[in-house]
């Protein structure tokens, strides 16, 4: 059992866990699930259930697994890899979180106003 109860062994548990450690996710105990939790079912028995986490948790996950790929802070990067990042940022939806813009400002030590232009510029292009 996992430390919050669920089967580790158990085939649907292996499937997903992969995918929920990506997504910053949380599994536990079918019984010890929330309302907004999902609980997932093999054969008609509930096995395990899924917290999501919260969507500003999921850009912080984003930004650092970013972070990772690049090998170095992304303030670090130059003009092209950060305007690179914002469009992998936008595809993602991060500028749909509250605050998107201003974290991930502050995540490439760029202002706002640097990140709208970005996003600007990426729009533009696409309608040419």
């Amino acid at each position: 059992m996992t430390d919050l109860g669920a089967p580790d062994d158990h085939p649907l548990v292996t499937a997903v866990k992969p995918l929920v450690d990506a997504m910053g996710g949380e599994m536990m105990a079918p019984e010890r699930a929330a309302a907004d939790d999902v609980v997932l079912a093999w054969e008609g028995r509930d096995v395990v259930a899924v917290r999501l986490p919260q969507l500003s948790d999921s850009l912080d996950r984003i930004l650092a697994a970013l972070e990772r790929r690049h090998g170095m802070p992304l303030a670090e990067l130059d003009r092209k890899e950060k305007q690179s990042v914002v469009r992998v940022l936008e595809a993602r939806g991060a500028f749909s979180v509250r605050h998107g813009v201003e974290t991930v400002a502050s995540a490439l030590g760029v202002s706002r106003f640097t990140v709208y232009n970005y996003l600007n510029r990426e729009n533009g292009s696409k309608g040419e």
